[in-house]
């Protein structure tokens, strides 16, 4: 062999390996998103924190013409309506490092903002539109891929679902090479044979296609990256089942997914480039690819002064909260022994129904705590197939809940069989209504029936969802969710240890009153896929019901009590746990295993009753105009209900739109402010936090999940298009429960729709980072983000703004990257 053979062969080895490499730090900046029934909110972003957040901005614009701002009108309107002020906008410019003037501010928000030309084009005829069709070769080429995804990965809601036993890239490649038409929706005839000579194997297919690109080395990951988000909402579902893999403790399987995912995407750019050159027509490709070193300044520049006014728009909103929580706490009624603790959910709509709770009676005091209430759980209904996670999406479950029946297993056994037959008729009726045109037979084959339930639906209301699904009323109260064991010692001792480690978490180790009431959440709508993304994203998308009536019945428990003794927690007999459920879309609370309650708590939880339905009350009354409802006349609560059943309705409420903040504090720093449902709640107390471990976990579990639903609601709102769900009337369901398209086809759409966000005239979300207030000593603080590497990129990288809330002369300081300063004066000055 002749040495400049070698040379040659080690060179091209030496390309393989840095285009493999390229594609594998590639497939590791896509964030997974969740299936429609577990569908919780995720940072889109997840896998770029660490980088900076406006640096983030930057590269994410130049791989796909988008950024995390808003349009330059949005900014102009806030300006003009006294939102941002000039002290806001010279203080972000301080911030950022530019000496610039308000006038020059404010003259820039006249010009046009950021446009989609300046990005990384995918390939050489990215805007090509093919005369017949007005179609892009990149969105037919999105199309395609997403068709074929649909059928690969269907959770059987077609019955036409491919085989994945072979890899994604294969079974793709075994398809286009049998399907004759694959290029005439393009205008693109005779690339059959080009299909033939592709490699079978997706990592060759990657190297090669990348060498006949002549992709410079330097560029590669930026290309591949570029290509993955023109496929983003595919590469986002391959990245969840990733992230299962590896809660499971698994590398293997559908890991390998994003890999073929990205070999198809790429395998399109070659087929095509060898297309054009075959007609003449690949000029200017050589040229795309070299001006891509100018783009990345180009769009960095663009924005800077964007920045400006994004964050004087954040500054805002902070200055208004930093200024409330350095006021003096008030002297109120915290000193009234209470006779009810109620705990909810951290969730921003909690706050409205805590704050109208506390209202009632001057005796109830309420708490804040992570929605799955502490339980690692998985949950198997009675006569359900299915496991469902009760827990957040960051963790893998460790305990296992199931339903019994207080009069005994052979009842629990008879309700699960009633059930799973119930369950496999509504089935076959499902599949006959979506499986395409079998929907019009069974339309006409129910005839009368099925018109005047879609009449009763659509004027009266349809029935209320029940929460769990295939069980007649009487049944659903038999059931029972508890732990499933075999009350072994061993069984008890962790059961005493579990209790021990929440109750310490709720900052509940004394002064137990006569009720505590441990009250979940979830929402209520008809005929709509993203229903969960209502309910509680701790709970992974279920309803906190299973969580709530399972920790319950475990602090009830005697032996759990007893061995809590030798915690140093003793909880009276006088106490008695009780489970709810509150309803986010009508404020209502339903209370769980009432018959279970003795005899001397029956007058106090009438009383509870009393309480909750006059806070529900208050609180309907308080969301009523964000609605659209009227808050002074009779009949509201009715309003409320036919809207959560009203199939034709697209905002059954406003879940958590214009989430702001998040408070890790005694409940006496705001129990005396309004947060008007913009902040995450969770009371803490570090005087009773031994080591800090409370104050690790809140800010290595609950601060990152809101963070997730903050910028999810972000995400969607700055760029609706490419990381929200668009028009939710167009919505189809797509693989059963994976997600939705727009209409029939386009990517797989991820994140929030419009009208989850805009009441149709304006923004009902403001888009800002996260702000998170924590009391506790800032050394302490600095602690758990020198510990752990996520929170501190977090709060370096400045996806969070973090604040630390004290009770001495310095009230409220912020975290920049040099340490701690004040956010105001001191009360002094």
């Amino acid at each position: 062999m002749q040495i400049s053979d070698k040379f040659n062969q080690s060179n091209q080895a030496s390309r393989h390996s840095d285009s493999l490499k390229a594609a594998k730090a590639a497939v590791e900046r896509i964030a997974p998103v969740w299936p429609l029934d577990q569908f919780i909110a995720v940072n889109p972003w997840w896998e770029r924190i660490d980088t900076p957040f406006q640096e983030c901005s930057n590269q994410i614009a130049f791989f796909s013409g988008t950024n995390f701002l808003m349009p330059r009108k949005y900014y102009r309107a806030k300006w003009n309506d006294g939102t941002i002020g000039q002290s806001e906008l010279l203080a972000a410019a301080r911030e950022c490092g530019i000496g610039v003037k308000v006038d020059e501010l404010s003259a820039h928000l006249q010009t046009s903002s950021f446009t989609v030309s300046m990005r990384l084009m995918t390939h050489f005829i990215d805007m090509r539109r093919d005369l017949e069709h007005n179609m892009s070769w990149q969105n037919e080429v999105t199309h395609q891929m997403s068709q074929f995804c649909a059928a690969y990965f269907d959770r059987g809601q077609a019955s036409w679902g491919m085989s994945t036993e072979s890899n994604i890239y294969a079974t793709w490649l075994e398809m286009v090479r049998h399907e004759r038409g694959i290029g005439l929706l393009m205008g693109v005839s005779g690339i059959g044979s080009i299909f033939e000579d592709l490699p079978m194997d997706p990592e060759q297919l990657i190297a090669q296609s990348l060498d006949a690109l002549e992709i410079p080395c330097a560029a590669k990951q930026d290309y591949l990256e570029a290509l993955l988000l023109s496929i983003n909402g595919w590469a986002s579902w391959c990245a969840y089942l990733r992230w299962q893999d590896r809660l499971d403790n698994s590398h293997e399987g559908s890991s390998n997914h994003l890999i073929g995912l990205l070999a198809i995407r790429l395998a399109w750019e070659w087929v095509l480039l060898r297309h054009a050159e075959q007609e003449g027509l690949a000029y200017g490709w050589l040229g795309n690819v070299e001006s891509w070193k100018a783009l990345k300044p180009m769009c960095r520049e663009s924005q800077e002064l964007d920045w400006i006014w994004q964050r004087a728009l954040e500054i805002s909103v902070q200055k208004q909260l930093v200024n409330r929580l350095s006021l003096p706490v008030p002297k109120s009624s915290n000193e009234i022994k209470p006779e009810l603790r109620a705990f909810f959910c951290i969730d921003v709509r909690s706050e409205v129904f805590r704050r109208a709770l506390e209202q009632v009676d001057p005796r109830i005091r309420t708490g804040g705590f992570a929605g799955f209430f502490g339980l690692p759980l998985s949950y198997q209904g009675a006569g359900l197939d299915v496991v469902k996670p009760q827990l957040p999406g960051l963790l893998a479950p460790v305990l296992k809940a199931g339903d019994c029946c207080s009069e005994g297993d052979e009842v629990c056994h008879t309700i699960a069989g009633k059930r799973r037959k119930r369950l496999i008729g509504s089935s076959i009726a499902g599949h006959l209504k979506t499986a395409g045109t079998a929907f019009f037979s069974y339309v006409e084959a129910a005839g009368l029936l099925y018109a005047f339930k879609l009449i009763k639906d659509g004027l009266l209301g349809g029935s209320a969802s029940q929460a769990v699904k295939g069980l007649r009323e009487r049944e659903a109260a038999q059931l029972k969710p508890r732990l499933v064991g075999n009350g072994s010692p061993e069984e008890i001792s962790g059961r005493v240890a579990l209790a021990a480690r929440i109750l310490r978490a709720m900052s509940l180790t004394e002064d137990f009153p006569e009720l505590v009431l441990l009250t979940g959440h979830g929402s209520q709508s008809d005929n709509n896929p993203h229903a969960a993304g209502l309910d509680c994203g701790a709970c992974c998308g279920q309803t906190g019901e299973v969580n709530a009536r399972v920790l319950a019945a475990l602090l009830n428990e005697p032996s759990v009590r007893s061995g809590l003794e030798k915690e140093a927690i003793h909880i009276p007999e006088s106490t008695r746990f009780i489970a709810g459920l509150h309803n986010t879309t009508t404020d209502e609370v339903r209370l769980f295993d009432l018959d279970e309650v003795g005899p001397q708590w029956v007058q106090s939880v009438q009383k509870l009753e009393h309480w909750l339905k006059e806070a529900g009350d208050r609180a309907r009354a308080e969301r009523a105009e964000s609605l659209q409802l009227p808050a002074g006349k009779p009949g509201l609560l009715g309003k409320y209900r036919r809207r959560s059943r009203d199939w034709s309705e697209v905002r059954p409420e406003w879940g958590l739109a214009n989430n702001s903040s998040f408070i890790v504090a005694p409940r006496k720093r705001t129990a005396h402010l309004d947060l008007a449902g913009r902040s995450f709640l969770h009371d803490y107390d570090w005087k009773r936090d031994s080591g800090f471990q409370v104050l690790e976990l809140i800010m290595t579990a609950p601060m990152i999940v809101t963070h997730w639903i903050n910028m999810q609601y972000y995400a969607s709102t700055v760029d609706n298009k490419r990381y929200g769900s668009g028009n939710k009337v167009l919505h189809n369901v797509v693989g059963g429960t994976i997600g939705v398209f727009t209409g029939n086809g386009g990517d797989l759409r991820t994140g929030l729709s419009l009208q989850s966000l805009h009441d149709g005239k304006q923004w009902i979300h403001e888009p800002v980072r996260l702000s998170v207030f924590i009391q506790a000593p800032r050394e302490a603080i600095d602690k758990v983000i020198e510990d752990h590497e996520v929170v501190h990129q977090l709060v370096m990288n400045k996806w969070i703004h973090l604040y630390q809330l004290d009770e001495g002369e310095t009230p409220v300081s912020r975290r920049g990257s040099e340490g701690w300063h004040p956010a105001v004066q001191s009360r002094k000055g």
